[in-house]
C-alpha cells in the first residue's frame, strides 16, 4: 500500500478503511508508520519489515497470510517494493498463490515529473544509482542516446558527484532536482546539469531527492558520442582530430561537456 511521501493528508479513503480493517501492518519502520496511524487514530498492530531482515520476515508473513491473516505491507514513503522492500514478500506470496492487492497512491516519480516541465510521454524509471563511482559511470555512459526523460533518487552526499558525472556522459541537457516533496521546504530546481551542478556545489542540498535529466537538446548528437569514452580519451582524441596541443584540446572538451577548466582538469589528471 502506497503510503504519504511527506503530507500526511495525501492518503486515499480507501488506505485509511484498509489499514483500520486489516490484523497486522509490516512496515519499514514501525515508528515511521506510527506517526501515520496516530495522525488518523488507527490502533493496530505492527511488525517491522525492511531490507535487512526480509529474508526472514517474508516467510513469517506469508505463514501467517496462510493461516488466515490479512495483512498490509507499507514502507516509509511511497509504494513497496519501488526502490523499497517488498519484492521478496510479493514474490512468495504469488509462489504460494496468495493475491497480491495493490493499493496506489503517492509516488515521488510521479510528482516529480507532473511538476517538472520536462517531456512526460515516455520516461525511464532507474531507482537510485550505484554508489560506486565506476559503476555509476557506467550506467550513465550506457544512457548517452537514451532518447527518454530519466528519474532518479539520489542521496543528498552524492548528488554533486552524480550531477557531474551525468553531466560529463549524458551532455548539458535540461534538468530539474526535485527536493522534499509535499513537505513545508519542497523545491523544485531547474536548470541544465552545469547549471545545478554548479548550485548543488555552491550550497549543498538537503532532504529526499528525485532527480529527472530531459531528453538530449538537438544537435546533442556530437556530445552523446564524445561521452561514451572518458574524458582523457577524449583529449586525445581531440588532438588528433584537431591537430592542436593538449591544453586547447582539453579546452574544447570542457566546452563540449559543459565543464569548467577545472573540472575537466581534475578528470584528465584523475583518469576519469
Amino acid at each position: 500500500m502506497a503510503t504519504p511521501i511527506g503530507n500526511l493528508e495525501d492518503i486515499t479513503v480507501r488506505a485509511l478503511r484498509l489499514l483500520g480493517e486489516v490484523d497486522l501492518i509490516a512496515c519499514e519502520d514501525t515508528r515511521h508508520t506510527a506517526k501515520l496511524l496516530r495522525h488518523y487514530g488507527i490502533e493496530k498492530p505492527t511488525l517491522s519489515y525492511h531490507q535487512h531482515n526480509e529474508a526472514s520476515r517474508a516467510g513469517e508473513l506469508v505463514q501467517r497470510l496462510e493461516q488466515g491473516a490479512q495483512i498490509i505491507l507499507v514502507t516509509d514513503a511511497g509504494t513497496p517494493v519501488i526502490s523499497d522492500p517488498g519484492h521478496r514478500l510479493v514474490s512468495l506470496c504469488l509462489e504460494r498463490q496468495i493475491p497480491v492487492i495493490p493499493i496506489p497512491g503517492p509516488s515521488a516519480v510521479i510528482a516529480a515529473l507532473a511538476a517538472s516541465g520536462v517531456p512526460a510521454g515516455e520516461f525511464l524509471f532507474l531507482g537510485f544509482l550505484p554508489s560506486r563511482p565506476t559503476a555509476r559511470r557506467k550506467v550513465l555512459q550506457n544512457l548517452a542516446k537514451e532518447s527518454r526523460t530519466v528519474v532518479l533518487y539520489e542521496a543528498p552526499h552524492r548528488l554533486a558527484d552524480t550531477l557531474s558525472d551525468a553531466l560529463d556522459c549524458l551532455g548539458r541537457r535540461q534538468a530539474v532536482l526535485a527536493r522534499e516533496m509535499t513537505k513545508i521546504h519542497e523545491e523544485f530546481m531547474r536548470a541544465d546539469l552545469a547549471e545545478l551542478l554548479v548550485r548543488v556545489q555552491q550550497q549543498p542540498v538537503r532532504g529526499e531527492i528525485t532527480l529527472l535529466i530531459g531528453p538530449p537538446l538537438p544537435g546533442d548528437a556530437k556530445t552523446q558520442e564524445s561521452c561514451t569514452v572518458s574524458l582523457p580519451q577524449r583529449v586525445e582524441e581531440m588532438m588528433r582530430e584537431q591537430q592542436i596541443d593538449r591544453k586547447s584540446a582539453l579546452k574544447l572538451v570542457a566546452r563540449e561537456r559543459g565543464l569548467t577548466k577545472r573540472q575537466a582538469y581534475k578528470q584528465l589528471i584523475g583518469g576519469a
